[in-house]
């Protein structure tokens, strides 16, 4: 059993939380500040049971070394925006003065520690760092759902210092969301899947193979897929080691009566650089010095066909290059689609990750039903693995 925060009598306690606070940055700014605002239900309610709260995230891979560049003092200035209060914070986050500063918090404050990645032990999940980093709290509540598939020291070594321990509402939120969409999904069931790699996202495949109607395959590891039905790509991504595979999905799919529905056409660039689109070309057309980078419109023409009749919707990795000029189309208008049918009372689920930055770039992160906050990690559910930071919650 895994108790969530509202099982602790919070009062007077002080609480070590676990959050992701690794957020896309650029010169300067926070450019999706997702992870930060889905914090704040947990924050607030420990503040509001009258507890202090000690908070500690990640922020890049500084690779165990100080770098003012992941330090954590801007995300700490926009949530102490968001919380209209002063945050209290500590430039390293085992040091006496950090865990003395813990210590004499007075309930409703709030401490930030720097940069767990700062010390090689995060990473290592070290016996060491994981008692010093448990000296700030009484409680522990890990609330950090897109590191639950990583056996770090702030999520997994710390636990076995706390009896006291739990989850808070965002990891409960996105749990139950996606093990209703694997357990209990309206149905038709219609899935997207982008990206560049098709080994990431195998043996989701091979799970949705029993529980979806159909599968849209887009993004770059759709060309292994297409080379594997015997179609030129050009000069497109191809992973040769995966054909096989690929072959053999394609095959299981179709024995199971389940659509998988391949690009009929894209834009092509002759770089993951260039930002001048050519096309829309046919597959087959692709001339060798090509790859497709977006899919084109007779795909989107097909994609939206295969979605207008879903109840269910679930979106992993954009179908083209959405960060390159020139190359957005595609997932954008899917975004729309989406966001369309989500009006119409269809459920509309966000697999984190890229999707995540691309529907908070079209502007479209309020208009879906749940956009997770961990795309690595709702894989790892979805594909039905064990996950560390949960199991080390178990009492």
């Amino acid at each position: 059993m895994i108790r969530t925060v509202k099982a602790f009598d919070l009062k007077d306690q002080r609480i070590l939380m676990r959050v992701d606070f690794n957020v896309p940055f650029d010169n300067g700014c926070i450019m999706d500040e997702l992870r930060i605002h889905a914090t704040l239900p947990t924050i607030r309610y420990c503040l509001d049971a009258g507890a202090s709260v000690v908070l500690m995230s990640h922020f890049g891979r500084p690779g165990g070394k100080e770098n003012s560049e992941h330090s954590l003092i801007p995300i700490g200035e926009a949530l102490a925006g968001m919380l209209e209060m002063p945050i209290k914070f500590s430039d390293d986050c085992i040091s006496q003065d950090a865990i003395d500063t813990s210590i004499g918090l007075k309930p409703g404050e709030i401490h930030l520690l720097q940069n767990l990645r700062f010390h090689p032990g995060e990473v290592l999940n070290d016996s060491e760092y994981s008692e010093l980093l448990s000296r700030h709290g009484r409680v522990f509540i890990n609330d950090a759902f897109a590191t639950i598939h990583r056996a770090h020291a702030s999520n997994v070594g710390v636990t076995k210092y706390f009896k006291n321990r739990g989850i808070g509402f965002l990891i409960e939120k996105e749990i139950n969301q996606l093990e209703r969409l694997m357990k209990k999904p309206k149905r038709p069931l219609v899935v997207i899947l982008g990206g560049a790699k098709i080994g990431s996202k195998l043996k989701l495949i091979e799970q949705l193979l029993d529980k979806t109607d159909t599968i849209l395959l887009a993004g770059g590891m759709a060309f292994t897929f297409l080379s594997a039905t015997g179609s030129t790509i050009g000069g497109s991504l191809l992973e040769e080691t995966m054909l096989s595979i690929a072959k053999s999905v394609l095959n299981n799919a179709h024995s199971r009566g389940i659509r998988l529905i391949l690009p009929k056409d894209v834009y092509c660039g002759k770089s993951t650089v260039d930002s001048n689109p050519i096309g829309p070309m046919a597959i087959n057309e692709i001339p060798n010095e090509m790859m497709g980078l977006d899919i084109g419109p007779r795909t989107i023409e097909l994609f939206t066909n295969a979605l207008n009749d879903a109840e269910t919707v679930f979106w992993n990795g954009p179908v083209g290059m959405y960060e390159l000029p020139g190359y957005e189309s595609g997932s954008k208008q899917l975004a729309i689609l989406l966001a369309k049918m989500k009006e119409k009372g269809k459920t509309v689920i966000i697999g984190g990750g890229d999707t995540a930055s691309a529907i908070n770039k079209f502007g479209l992160s309020n208009e879906m039903s749940h956009i997770s906050t961990g795309g690595g990690a709702s894989l790892e559910i979805l594909s039905g693995n064990s996950l560390p930071a949960l199991q080390s919650l178990e009492i």
